[in-house]
């Protein structure tokens, strides 16, 4: 089925003028809408000119603990902040970027910052005191061990007909 243009092709006249007609301001806001869904967008706080900021994280389960590793390129121990509330642990932090290029007479400075913060939501309760986290050659890992009586208070309920 060809596709036809359902709006008039020259401007209104009589009852809508100066171009008013309902339904061409509509499709020109359909259009606008279907243009920006379908464009590739940039967000400011997890991208720059050095490459993402949004950190690569990885969630492994055990009947024991929750194991995360987060890969933090570029970044050192004292710029990132690990802490746990309502039974979900945020990483957050700054990345800091310069690069420094100098020819003949001519300098060359370029600079990124950036802050992140990813928050993961764990299904049991874990045991704040045993939580552990180290930081090795941009890898950050951390355990959080499961709260043994947070087992206890999941069970199964059996579902009856009537």
């Amino acid at each position: 089925m060809p596709n036809r243009n359902i709006t008039p092709s020259t401007p209104s006249r009589g009852l809508y003028p100066l171009g008013l007609d309902p339904f061409t301001s509509f499709r020109r806001e359909i259009d606008r809408l279907f243009d920006g869904f379908f464009a590739p967008t940039v967000d400011a706080a997890t991208a720059n000119t050095a490459g993402s900021l949004w950190p690569s994280v990885d969630l492994h389960e055990t009947d024991q603990a929750y194991n995360i590793t987060a890969e933090l390129p570029g970044l050192e121990e004292k710029d990132i902040e690990v802490n746990l509330r309502d039974n979900a642990v945020s990483i957050s932090g700054e990345k800091r970027s310069e690069h420094k290029e100098e020819d003949g007479g001519r300098a060359y400075t370029e600079r990124s910052y950036g802050r992140f913060q990813r928050t993961i939501p764990l299904d049991v309760e874990v045991d704040t005191d045993k939580v552990q986290a180290s930081f090795t050659n941009g890898v950050l890992a951390i355990e959080l061990p499961k709260n043994p009586a947070a087992k206890d208070k999941a069970r199964r309920i059996e579902v009856k007909s009537q």
